[in-house]
């Protein structure tokens, strides 16, 4: 039977707190998130999706300002949402099946304290998975044990932290790239594991601090990103965690967040797994992000963010100009007269009507206009963009929601004169996982029968292009100085190189037992093509496994 949400939640009162913790990225909750926004049309004034992690009060506010009809799976979806974000909703998740009389007295949490002065939420976060893949030299598995902890002191002070200790054999094409690379994707500092595995620590946390009503100060080391789609081209969380400073300020239809951070240059280590012998040569970022509600169902951000070193290969400090919260960074860097990489880049999300979004960006790493149309293929001309959309209940069938997605980077993008100026971290791209000099196309499939079952189809396809092998530079590479060998200016077209062809069907079915306990079972059909028959692959992964408190693993690249 079909409700009014108006209905449904006459019996919660919202707590109104300034402090909120922010929920983990999550391709799950973020979906959730925003399918409600979308159907509404409108923007809630406090939720901004575009740039995560969000606020878990942000989200509680949606939840209060929706006002349309839900079915009986959409109603269950909110009374989960409620449930993770008890502390806004008196009466939600509380339990009568206390474990040992003293555990769960909350679904979502192991322990949990609700005092004026102090609120605990703690959970023990679980990751089980094995799978079988006939290219790997090892069965895969993940086998993650940690704990994540979250809480307020005083209403004021906001803390989280995150732990998990991992050994994992990945499949196969993973594997390569971990070879390729010399590190993880998404990970750290790491050792080898028997054979084929690997074994790294994931460990996350901040503490924020309410500067007024409308600004928030957070330090912590974690990853952000920034878009409405399922890659980012201005940062995604792709690479490493790393420390930063994070100040947002909402007011009005406006959220402005400085993002101050340190990143690795590059790293000492080999396949066998990261050196922890001598300290990594380091780079800073600092970027703003203005996201306004320019109309009811319009959202236009603006991006710049600057990539800079001071000193040498074994030292660095912070340019001090660009701790100005509020200057122009392109400004500041032709001023000094310093050699930084300067990006700029916009985002747009565009509620059409009721269940119908559009999104994009487009991201300005160098161009001169006058040469763009000229149509040479000036080197220099490096930029990318995004388009996207998504249809929430899509041809009037409930709780079917599907998203296209198109992605296009030019050669050299993100590269700059060396690995201190490049657009990455930890040996990773901060952007998107390709790096550049690609054309990709996505389509997401995602429909709900049932609130506890999340059926999950993704086709990705991309044309890219491989560094020549006799070591001529055409702006494949994200790591390599753009000066390094490149022996001509013009010419240049995306997927130049030694071209490749990517298609990943990756299908999935994920069932929830108790609050945030899943199981997964999942099929991932990887088909890498190349000019290079020696680098072409085709890999068949089969995978089931169960996670308590965390997200699933997302291979799609």
């Amino acid at each position: 039977m079909r409700t009014t949400l108006l209905v449904f939640i006459l019996g919660f009162s919202l707590k109104v707190t300034a402090q909120s913790a922010y929920i983990p990225i999550s391709d799950y909750y973020n979906h959730m998130i925003e399918r409600y926004e979308i159907k509404g049309k409108n923007f809630n004034s406090n939720l901004h999706t575009s740039f995560k992690p969000v606020s878990r009060a942000s989200v509680a506010s949606l939840i209060d300002s929706l006002r349309y009809d839900l079915t009986n799976v959409d109603e269950e979806n909110i009374e989960y949402l409620k449930a993770d974000n008890w502390e806004f909703f008196a009466g939600a998740a509380e339990s009568d099946k206390l474990l040992m009389n003293k555990f769960y007295s909350r679904k979502p949490d192991f322990i949990s304290v609700d005092n004026p002065d102090f609120q605990l939420h703690a959970s023990p976060v679980l990751y089980f998975g094995v799978g079988r893949d006939p290219n790997s030299g090892s069965t895969p598995i993940i086998n993650s044990r940690g704990f994540e902890i979250r809480g307020q002191i005083d209403s004021k002070l906001t803390f989280y932290t995150f732990l998990t200790e991992n050994q994992a054999v990945f499949p196969s094409y993973v594997q390569n790239r971990i070879l390729d690379d010399g590190v993880i994707p998404n990970q750290g500092f790491w050792k080898r594991f028997g054979t084929n595995g690997v074994d790294y620590f994931d460990a996350r946390g901040y503490i924020q601090l309410n500067a007024s009503k409308h600004i928030s100060i957070q330090m912590g080391h974690d990853k952000n990103f920034i878009g409405n789609g399922y890659r980012s081209l201005l940062l995604s969380d792709y690479s490493s965690s790393y420390p930063f400073l994070k100040i947002q300020t909402k007011v009005w239809k406006f959220q402005y967040t400085n993002l101050f951070a340190e990143l690795i240059a590059d790293i000492n280590g080999n396949n066998g797994g990261t050196f922890g012998v001598g300290e990594f040569p380091k780079k800073f970022m600092t970027l703003h992000h203005l996201s306004i509600n320019l109309a009811k169902n319009f959202n236009l951000g603006v991006f710049e963010a600057v990539i800079f070193h001071r000193g040498d290969s074994t030292g660095s400090a912070f340019e001090l100009n660009y701790l100005n919260p509020i200057i122009f960074y392109t400004a500041v860097e032709q001023q000094s007269g310093s050699p930084d990489n300067a990006l700029f880049g916009i985002d747009f999300k565009w509620n059409v009507k009721a269940g119908i979004s559009f999104y994009g960006q487009a991201m300005l790493d160098e161009l001169i206009v006058s040469e763009l149309k000229a149509g040479n293929g000036w080197w220099g001309n490096k930029f990318a963009w995004q388009l996207g959309g998504k249809y929430i209940d899509a041809f009037n069938i409930s709780q079917l929601d599907l998203q296209v997605e198109y992605n296009y980077a030019r050669p050299f993008t993100y590269t700059h004169e060396s690995i201190f100026t490049s657009y990455t971290n930890y040996r990773q791209p901060l952007a998107h996982p390709l790096g550049n000099n690609f054309k990709e196309t996505i389509l997401i499939g995602r429909y709900q029968p049932i609130q506890k079952l999340t059926l999950t189809g993704k086709l990705i396809m991309a044309k890219s292009g491989k560094e020549d092998p006799n070591g001529t530079n055409l702006g494949t590479n994200v790591l390599r100085s753009y000066n390094d060998q490149r022996d001509s200016d013009y010419g240049h077209t995306t997927g130049q190189g030694i071209a490749t062809d990517l298609k990943l069907i990756q299908v999935s079915a994920s069932y929830m037992f108790k609050h945030n306990l899943f199981i997964d079972l999942s099929h991932t059909y990887r088909n890498f093509t190349s000019a290079d028959a020696a680098l072409n692959q085709t890999t068949q992964y089969t995978a089931i496994a169960v996670r308590l408190n965390v997200g699933k693993k997302d291979f799609g690249y």
